[in-house]
């Protein structure tokens, strides 16, 4: 077997479909058609299901898959490796990082990156938090700008090489009656106002896959506060923001992020108390024993430099 076979049926699963596969392969579907025919019959079973919904993975397919996997990404680091020898004149750098991160993080970063490493060809894939993970674990992502998990504990296959801190607090609408219950705290930049006190008020939640939701719901089970009343979930922190401070319910969002608000709608903002832990960690995050080219770890370290 070739390292295109093994790339064909790994593409071939993941789409689930000749056609896409073939368009995602640059090749012509009935070429790729002959060719999953040739490597099943080389293997002496059938790798995939063929149903109406499309293509599934038989048993012996799901093996494939798995070795598939495993040695393309030997390929990759051989490659990387490879690029090593060259000194930096030639290589890639694939990194994820979250939509608002990137915006906030890689325009630090690129400039001084590309005036340093021209020949690197970079690809940057801007994900939630859930799917950087699952990138990182494929090997697709050599590391990814993404912040911790609540808790670390939780996802002992990565490292987690922390850069610097930023608490949350909480967005509301200027006039409502929870702010007279704040108080003032040295070390805050808002008055802190216990999360208990929030137990009656209605939510305005991120999706469960984004980090910034995952950090709340640890915060309220903190604060015993384990089913929030939700009127809204939704993707986008400043869409959240910007419907608190007109009043549709209360939202927690990192400080940094806190400062993109809209010219004509200011949120109140509070800060939380340290017992509640309410913070993200800025960090590299990669797999354990996984390999980092030069390139990558100099674009790491000028990452911690620019945003440490």
């Amino acid at each position: 077997m070739t390292s295109k076979e093994l790339l064909y049926v790994k593409t071939v699963a993941d789409e689930k479909n000749i056609s896409r596969a073939a368009k995602k392969l640059f090749i012509a579907q009935p070429s790729l058609s002959q060719s999953i025919q040739r490597i099943e019959d080389s293997v002496g079973m059938p790798l995939f299901n063929r149903t109406a919904g499309g293509l599934t993975l038989t048993f012996a397919g799901e093996r494939y898959y798995h070795m598939a996997v495993q040695v393309l990404k030997i390929y990759q680091d051989f490659e990387l490796e490879v690029s090593d020898i060259n000194n930096l004149k030639t290589g890639k750098i694939h990194l994820g990082t979250t939509n608002h991160l990137g915006t906030l993080a890689l325009s630090k970063i690129l400039p001084r990156f590309c005036d340093v490493c021209s020949n690197i060809e970079l690809t940057i894939s801007e994900e939630n938090s859930s799917r950087l993970e699952q990138m990182l674990m494929s090997g697709e992502l050599d590391f990814a700008i993404m912040h911790t998990p609540a808790d670390l504990r939780t996802q002992p296959q990565f490292n987690f090489d922390i850069m610097r801190r930023d608490p949350f607090v909480i967005a509301l609408a200027p006039d409502h009656p929870l702010i007279d219950q704040a108080v003032r705290k040295e070390g805050y930049p808002y008055p802190v106002l216990d999360v208990k006190m929030l137990k009656n008020e209605t939510f305005l939640m991120l999706h469960k896959s984004q980090r910034i939701r995952q950090i709340t719901d640890e915060v309220l089970g903190r604060a015993g506060i384990l089913r929030p009343k939700i009127s809204l979930t939704l993707r986008n922190f400043e869409t959240a923001q910007l419907l608190a401070a007109q009043g549709l319910g209360v939202t927690f969002v990192p400080l940094e992020y806190s400062q993109i608000t809209s010219e004509e709608y200011h949120p109140a903002l509070l800060s939380i108390d340290n017992q509640y832990q309410a913070y993200w960690d800025m960090c590299i995050t990669s797999l354990k024993d996984g390999f980092l080219s030069k390139a990558d770890q100099l674009f790491i370290r000028i990452a911690k430099e620019e945003l440490a």
